[in-house]
């Protein structure tokens, strides 16, 4: 079974195994951003530090950087969105993943937001 935790930047992180996880930007995110046209993904061995820069998201509106929920190494990215950027507007929870990532530390997830708190927190801002 997985497990779904959310950012307050939008970014969402599917724990699918011990130790991995699959980051994405939510569903909220990518209406704000409008038609994704380009994305920019982190190089497979990337480390990353939770809240630091992992990719990069544009859209005909603007460009967004797309933060690390967790510390890690990415262990893989979804090749088929630099040809398919759209997918992200299409299935932003399923087929529009961005990377993989082996977490660091497990414990830096306490401190996301479960499915209720995120709706929680989108309802506020809206």
């Amino acid at each position: 079974m997985s497990t779904l935790y959310y950012t307050e930047d939008h970014e969402w992180i599917r724990v699918d195994r011990d130790g991995e996880g699959t980051v994405g930007i939510t569903d909220f995110a990518q209406q704000q951003l409008g038609d994704i046209v380009f994305v920019e993904l982190p190089a497979l061995g990337s480390v990353l530090t939770r809240g630091g820069d992992a990719a990069v998201v544009e859209s005909v509106k603007a460009a967004s950087e797309v933060y690390a929920p967790v510390s890690g190494t990415v262990t893989g990215v979804n090749t088929d969105l630099p040809q398919a950027p759209g997918t992200i507007n299409e299935d932003a929870l399923g087929e529009g993943w961005l990377f993989r990532a082996h977490l660091s530390d497990l414990s830096e997830l306490d401190d996301l937001m479960d499915q209720d708190a995120y709706d929680a927190f989108v309802d506020a801002l809206e």
